[in-house]
This record gives structure tokens, sequence and C-alpha cells, in this order.
């Protein structure tokens, strides 16, 4: 059972747990959509085959900067990406203009738990790297409500760090374990963050009795990555970025330690790293 992990007191507890949420993205998006992963190919192969077409609507929660709203762009006659932060939905509009405006494209500000769409008006509803920043049991009511009979739901997202060097990986799980460790004890319980575990997602959907079937499939994907790319990878998560803006002497000495680490190895090449992903689907009832 995983229902005491999320008891919440009301809905002023749940909005502040979102507003600290939303605001750890703040001032780094431009970062953020040029050294995060594109969503692979794997992810619209992998739910049309299950929708069995080209779906009416897609609907991308947590969308960020657009990176996984753009990839449906020739694949669903609609797409509504919603995100809550401002700056990143502001990079994500931006991006939408340089595409020379595609009308069935839309960002909008909105909330995983209430999402303001009709019923049953969704054929496909993605969180790519989000889910775990959502209240998961209201938010599937509400993917719920909106998908239509037999519509999907899929949570995909990254294991970290990305495959390149050992030594660096090692290095990357060093750093976090410090910023997670310093955090813990600068930062009051209250201004936190809250995340849910990503491994409990399948588990959340099949709790919620909202879908009649659930999954979790794995897949990857391959990019190129210079040494300041595989750096900012790293300077592009949120607890990294919480770390540097409160000014802690030990993640900015830590960071600066992992980015000469990074250079050394790449010593000025070019490498192919693989993105490993995890997806976690459900059919809607």
């Amino acid at each position: 059972m995983i229902q005491y992990l999320y008891n919440w007191t009301g809905e002023k507890e749940m909005a502040e747990a979102n507003r600290h949420n939303i605001e750890r993205f703040t001032g780094f998006s431009a970062l953020y959509d040029q050294n995060r992963p594109s969503a692979p190919k794997e992810v619209v192969k992998i739910l049309t085959h299950y929708f069995e077409g080209k779906p009416k609507l897609v609907v991308d929660v947590g969308c960020g900067t657009g990176l996984s709203s753009f990839i449906w762009l020739h694949e669903a006659e609609r797409i509504i990406g919603v995100e809550p932060n401002d700056d990143m939905r502001q990079l994500a509009h931006s991006r939408w203009e340089e595409a020379q405006k595609p009308v069935h494209l839309q960002f909008v500000a909105g909330l995983s738990h209430k999402l303001g769409l009709t019923d049953e008006a969704a054929d496909i509803i993605t969180c790519s790297q989000s889910f775990h920043w959502m209240e998961p049991q209201s938010t599937l009511k509400e993917f719920a409500r909106v998908l239509r009979p037999n519509g999907v739901f899929a949570a995909y997202d990254c294991d970290w760090p990305p495959t390149c060097d050992w030594r660096l990986e090692k290095h990357f799980l060093k750093l976090y374990s410090l910023v997670e460790q310093r955090l813990s004890q600068v930062l009051p319980l209250q201004s936190r963050a809250q995340k849910w575990p990503k491994d409990k997602h399948l588990e959340q959907i099949e709790y919620s009795n909202l879908f009649s079937f659930a999954k979790e499939i794995v897949f990857h994907h391959w990019e190129q990555c210079d040494a300041e790319r595989y750096a900012n990878i790293a300077l592009s998560q949120g607890g990294l970025q919480t770390g540097l803006k409160l000014r802690v002497h030990e993640i900015e000495e830590a960071f600066a330690e992992f980015r000469n680490h990074v250079k050394e190895v790449f010593a000025g090449e070019i490498k192919e790293i693989l993105f490993s992903y995890r997806m976690r689907l459900g059919i809607k009832k």
C-alpha cells in the first residue's frame, strides 16, 4: 500500500507545495532547453501504437520549454502544452513563434489536477520528466476525467546520469548526493520542493483504479554531446540550481570540480551519450 505517502491536509498545503515546485525551475529555462535531451521518437511510436491511430488531441502536462510537445507537431491533429512556470512557458512560446506559429499547437498555464479541459477531450496525455512533481492521485483523477475511454496516459523519465563514462557518472552521483544532503540542511522543510518517487509511478497508476491496463516500458536514445553540454545537463537539474541560487559554498565548489572533471574526460571531443528512459503508462477505463 502506498496511500500513506500522499496524504494532504487540504488545498492550502497542496498549493504551497505546487508553488515551491514551480519556482524551482525559474531562471534557467534557456539552459534547460539547450541541454536537456529531445523527447525521442519512440514516445510517439509507442503511444500511437497503443492508441491505434493519429490522436485528435495530445495534452503534454508539465511540458517545460516544449521539448516534449514539439515531437507531436506532425503526429497529432492538436497539441496543448500545459506548463505552470512562466519562464519555461514563455520560452516554449518563443520556440512556437520560431516554428511559424503552428495553429494546432498551443501552450497554456495550468496545473496537473486542474487542467480546465472538458470531459473526455484528450486521446493521449503525457508527462515528460514531470510527473514526480505532481501530487499523483489528484492528478490521475483529473487525467482520467479528461481522457476519453481507452485513451492513453504516459509518464516518461530519463535515468540520471546519462551513460557516457563511468568516472563521470560516479562523480555525477556524488555531486547530487552532496546537493540533496546540503539542501536538507539549509532549507526549512516548508520551503522545500515536494516530489514523489519515480519508481512508484506504475504503482500510483494501478492504485488509482482508473485504468484498465498499466505497464512499464524501457527504451533508450543516443545523442551527441560535448563537455559543455554534459556539465550543463547536471546544471539543469533543479536541486543544483537551488543550491547555487542559495550560494551554498560546498555546492559551488563541488560543481566547479565536476565541470573540470568533465572537460578532462571529454578532452575537447564530442561523444555519444545514452539516455535511458522508463515509461509508465495506463489505458483509461
